[in-house]
């Protein structure tokens, strides 16, 4: 394995970080074709096979020390695995140390998933194969020889339960664990920072980077900053992380790909809201244009522009409001938005209206609610206007930063997740990743039934219902995915008119999360959940459901991305249980609507199994490209900003 010390040269910075380099198109199409073809010639899976059997090899000999030996020993292995030397050693001290404190013993393929974090692999690993511990494995490893390590999750509770769950291995071994959660005070952060080994959720890890650069005013190097706390700026002493060392980020898909469509963005509230008369303007004003004259619309792409007629209506409508309207450039901007408010953002499925009548954006991919974030350039508060809440503060940028920019300065990355296949080549080419399918444990035993497609939306609730009933009746549980939360709770009355007892988790009902997927595999127990479906929870099987033919996920309607669709079937038959997953689906579909064009129309005259997945595959390759290219349209503008603030002497 190389040294994981090997990039600390390229440090630069407020703290030991990797520069961010700008680089150009045939740069990236060297590292994402080029290099991505020859990192996949190489053997590598073979090469994690036999660590793992040399860590068996090893494993007798750790057996005989005693706890303080090992820990002894694990300090000493390690920094030699990190220096270059054999992985092995330390491998078998760590899996012995965790089944003395976890009472958990690694299995061959957590070592393997082990062993390719360490390498700086991003590691497939099935649903229910214990990403958790692979993990904390690796970041035993690391942590024992001095390197400061982030395990990077999606939300609190998997951060704070697997903190907790892993905290008895590290604590074992002498090591301290921190963990990063929404509501900590400063000193609280910079003290989980100084841990060993600290667990935090993606966002709130980039926003404490942000505020670091932001105390020491752009790229200030460490010496510059003791010098400003000499003069009084004793703040800007104080940084939150120590660095960005090694990084192990779990469900690496979601993080790096689905979420790196926009920005994060270091904000503090303005002084006003804006005008709330003129919002209600501008939404008066794009209910008059017409589509096809005025302006043009593309639901699919997102993609909205006025025409010369819509422009001319404009200024002619706009005349007599005086103030801002008399700005073309204002004016335009301002009804363009309104225009995306009204037609491209629904209620529901892009954003929810709380009881406190907040408008709460709901991340599409998860389902779950994205706390304190907020659309830019008056689009959030168009869309209170709409919705009739009291329009919120603008708020002023302080610092903006992608997730692809931020977790390429990590001196060493890695990651794990159970779908990397679909997006192996946008992984290596932008963050250097190579992806490594680590086999699982046990065969998976897991069965697939054909689709099942209905002329319409009502027709499919129906079938859905119907089978539910019928696999309740024989004490099978049911997990039924939905892609929104309006689909969810229209799910959820046509479930309740059948007098079916259910659970419903989505962004409106996802406080108790985890308990309610724990409680998924329980016999004759119906749950219906939007596509997080409790990603990292555990779900175990009742008494008598393997019998019956174990967990039953039906999925009704095809995701954007084929790897959404193959998360929420992973929750069945894990870890060698039986299981059973089903798709339903309607030829109004909204991947099928947009995306369908002229197929669509000859299957609703001629439907067939091998037209419909022909279509399938059709319309997901096109919605896959549209939203690759937002991420790199998301990240080509964020490098183009900082390029023009460090031109301005106001880089972060």
């Amino acid at each position: 394995m190389a040294s994981l010390l090997s990039s600390v040269g390229r440090a630069s910075g407020v703290y030991p970080e990797r520069a961010d380099p700008n680089e150009n198109a045939f740069d990236r199409w060297t590292r994402g074709a080029v290099g991505g073809a020859l990192q996949r010639l190489r053997p590598f899976r073979a090469r994690l096979a036999a660590l793992a059997r040399e860590a068996d090899q090893d494993a007798e000999a750790a057996a005989l020390l005693n706890d303080t030996d090992l820990a002894v020993q694990m300090r000493s292995k390690s920094r030699q695995a990190i220096h270059g030397g054999k992985l092995a050693p330390a491998l078998a001290l760590v899996r012995e140390a965790a089944a003395r404190s976890l009472g958990m013993r690694p299995f061959q393929c957590q070592l393997m998933g082990a062993a390719a974090l360490m390498a700086g692999k991003l590691a497939e690993m099935q649903t229910g194969e214990g990403k958790t511990l692979t993990a904390a494995l690796a970041a035993a490893v690391a942590a024992s020889s001095g390197v400061p390590v982030h395990v990077v999750t999606v939300n609190d509770y998997l951060a704070g339960r697997d903190a907790e769950q892993m905290g008895p291995l590290f604590r074992f071994l002498g090591m301290s664990v921190g963990v990063i959660v929404t509501g900590l005070t400063l000193a609280q952060r910079r003290a989980a920072y100084a841990c060993d080994v600290t667990y935090c959720t993606n966002k709130e890890l980039v926003f404490d980077y942000l505020k670091d650069r932001v105390a020491a005013g752009g790229h200030a190097s460490r010496a510059q900053i003791k010098v400003r706390a000499l003069h009084g700026g004793a703040d800007q002493a104080k940084l939150l992380l120590r660095g960005l060392h090694f990084a192990i980020v779990d469900e690496a898909d979601s993080i790096m790909v689905d979420e790196a469509r926009t920005p994060l963005i270091l904000a503090e509230k303005g002084p006003t809201s804006g005008d709330p008369k003129m919002y209600r303007q501008a939404l008066a004003l794009a209910r008059e244009l017409e589509r096809g004259a005025d302006y043009e619309l593309s639901a699919a792409r997102r993609d909205l522009y006025l025409t010369d007629a819509g422009r001319a209506k404009l200024y002619q409508r706009s005349h007599e409001l005086g103030g801002t309207w008399h700005s073309a450039k204002a004016r335009e901007q301002l009804v363009s938005q309104a225009l995306r408010a009204l037609l491209l953002f629904h209620r529901d499925q892009h954003y929810l209206v709380s009881k406190e009548r907040k408008v709460q954006i709901i991340d599409e991919y998860t389902g779950r609610v994205l706390e304190g974030r907020t659309w830019e350039q008056g689009l959030h508060q168009l869309i209170e206007t709409k919705e009739n809440c009291i329009p919120s503060e603008h708020n002023r940028t302080l610092a903006r930063i992608t997730f692809q920019r931020f977790f390429r300065r990590y001196l060493r990355l890695s990651g794990m997740t159970g779908t990397a296949r679909e997006v192996a080549a946008e992984l290596h080419a932008v963050y250097g990743l190579e992806v490594v399918a680590i086999p699982t444990n046990r065969p998976c035993v897991r069965r697939h039934l054909p689709d099942v497609c209905l002329a319409d939306e009502e027709a499919k609730w129906r079938a859905v219902a119907d089978t539910a009933a019928c696999l309740r009746g024989n004490g099978v549980p049911v997990l039924i995915g939905t892609r929104s939360l309006e689909a969810s709770e229209q799910l959820a009355r046509v479930l309740k008119l059948w007098g079916l007892p259910h659970r419903v988790l989505n962004a409106r009902q996802d406080a108790g999360e985890a308990e309610i997927v724990a409680e998924a595999g329980q016999p004759g127990t119906i749950t219906v959940a939007t596509n997080m479906a409790g990603r990292g929870t555990d779900i175990r099987l009742g008494e008598g459901v393997a019998e019956a033919g174990g967990l039953h996920v039906l999925l009704t309607e095809y995701h954007d991305s084929p790897r959404i669709d193959r998360q929420l079937i992973g929750r069945c038959a894990r870890q060698g249980d039986p299981g059973c997953a089903q798709v339903f689906l309607a030829l109004d579909d909204a991947l099928f609507r947009q995306h369908g064009g002229w197929l669509l129309r000859v299957i609703a005259r001629r439907p067939s199994p091998a037209l419909i997945a022909l279509l399938r595959r059709r319309c997901q390759r096109a919605a896959e490209r549209i939203h690759g290219r937002e991420r790199r349209d998301t990240l080509k503008h964020d490098r183009d900003l900082d390029n023009l603030l460090a031109f301005a002497g106001n880089q972060i």
